[in-house]
């Protein structure tokens, strides 16, 4: 384990204070009840309201409470506890019909994190688990949620990328060709990932909306080559949009006719 931040380490003492009594706070309350300097405390506060963590109370200047970047974060964690949980929900029907292993995965920079995965019965069946990351780029999921990046936006992670690292024989390693997959994953709505993260597996997956139209997630369906053809992969394209959708619902999304 790494060494703890004095100064991240105060900060957070700071924030958690906060939790407690009417949720609002003095820096000299702060100073008393965290036993630090005032100047550090003051330095601490200043930087917390700068970043929009603390804001001061209307009306009672020196008087702080908590800002909208804390609640943006609290919000984002609620809402993948609840996407996490609906995922699951919602993989194990799908897996139930197609009998593959379904996985719903978050994008974080140019990685993607399975957040639920359920495995298929059959012997022969991908070997992955719920908490792994991946390239994006390497992955159906993935192109997917890069695919509903805004174009400055997938631009700039691309070009702060550098190098897109291989996992198999097949992963795209040029740019340009992964911004021409993603082009044509947005135009179909769906992805498709062709042994590029496992030599021995296919998958394909359909994005996951919350209530604004947001693409949170991608919902995949992974199979082994040896189940794998044109005419499969056509009917889990279909049900990863039917599950895509399900999820979506449940997040709030309002799906309007294919």
């Amino acid at each position: 384990m790494g060494r703890l931040v004095p100064a991240v380490t105060r900060a957070l003492d700071v924030l958690e204070l906060f939790l407690d009594g009417d949720g609002t706070l003095t820096s000299p309350d702060i100073t008393r009840m965290l036993q630090l300097p005032r100047t550090t405390v003051h330095e601490l506060v200043t930087t917390l309201v700068a970043r929009s963590y603390l804001v001061v109370v209307p009306g009672q200047p020196g008087r702080y409470r908590l800002g909208v970047r804390s609640y943006q974060l609290g919000s984002r964690y609620a809402e993948q506890l609840d996407l996490a949980a609906e995922g699951r929900r919602v993989a194990r029907e799908v897996a139930g019909t197609c009998d593959e292993t379904v996985h719903v995965a978050i994008l974080e920079n140019l990685d993607v994190i399975y957040i639920a995965k359920v495995d298929s019965t059959h012997a022969v069946r991908m070997v992955s688990a719920a908490g792994r990351r991946l390239p994006a780029h390497c992955t159906s999921v993935g192109k997917m949620l890069l695919a509903a990046l805004p174009t400055d936006e997938l631009n700039l992670r691309i070009d702060e990328a550098g190098e897109l690292a291989a996992m198999t024989h097949n992963s795209i390693t040029d740019p340009d060709e992964l911004r021409a997959v993603l082009a044509e994953t947005r135009r179909r709505g769906i992805a498709v990932e062709h042994r590029e993260s496992n030599p021995d597996v296919s998958c394909v997956a359909a994005p996951v909306r919350d209530s604004s139209g947001r693409t949170v997630a991608a919902l995949s369906i992974s199979v082994p080559m040896i189940r794998w053809s044109q005419e499969r992969e056509a009917d889990l394209a279909e049900l990863a949009v039917k599950g895509a959708e399900d999820l979506s619902t449940s997040l709030g999304y309002r799906v309007g006719p294919r």
